[in-house]
């Protein structure tokens, strides 16, 4: 596998059996574990950068131009590694123009703990603010920075006075890393719950989309 966070050099030779994933970069650790796990290494991994979840309406036209510039350097065989993600149908729309497939699922929530099931739960969990591994990392940037939590701390009931738990989806089983969930619960005064998702549909989409060929046989 190759894992990076730039996009396809144009003046990179692609081999014809070479895979491409366009993903959130939100997932990059993820997918290359499981790229690594399961021996997908004619699979290329690039990254949009994750802040784009902050402006949803910017994603479609990212991959959009992450596609382009993908198949001017050679890849003919694509997959998009984003949910919906807030775009409200335009990034499917995008794939649908680009002739791509992204994972189903209306956000990473959904697929890390099934999206069959996520979405079975309906209302159990309109009181839940996530959180995943990635997430958890990066608490600080991702949440308390850009919503001013870090400035004004009194906005906490203005964005989460709706909320009762925090649930952190787990795709690992990291010690360290639940202790910092369990912190961001803290500090938004929310109830702590753990899932143990693993990588959920993640593992399965991308074991699929590598076992297809551009001839509509599956890989030996």
């Amino acid at each position: 596998m190759s894992a990076t966070l730039a996009a396809p050099s144009p003046g990179k030779p692609v081999d014809a059996e070479e895979l491409l994933v366009i993903a959130c970069g939100a997932l990059a650790r993820e997918i290359g574990d499981i790229v690594e796990a399961n021996g997908l290494d004619h699979i290329t991994l690039t990254c949009l950068p994750a802040i784009l979840h902050n402006h949803p309406q910017k994603i479609p036209g990212a991959v959009r131009d992450a596609i382009r510039e993908a198949r001017a350097a050679g890849y003919e065989r694509i997959a998009i590694g984003y949910a919906d993600c807030g775009t409200g149908g335009l990034l499917d729309k995008v794939c649908a123009e680009e002739g791509v497939e992204r994972i189903a699922g209306p956000h990473c929530y959904a697929f890390y703990s099934g999206t069959e099931a996520f979405l079975a739960r309906g209302d159990a969990d309109m009181d839940a603010f996530f959180l995943t591994d990635f997430l958890a990392r990066q608490f600080e940037s991702f949440v308390i920075e850009p919503l001013g939590l870090d400035r004004h701390p009194e906005l906490r009931d203005t964005y989460f006075g709706n909320y009762r738990r925090l649930v952190f989806l787990a795709q690992t089983e990291d010690a360290a890393l639940e202790e910092k969930a369990r912190e961001a619960a803290k500090r938004l005064g929310l109830a702590f719950e753990k899932r143990a998702t693993g990588m959920g549909d993640l593992a399965g989409f991308l074991k699929a989309f590598a076992a297809y060929d551009a001839g509509g046989k599956d890989r030996p």
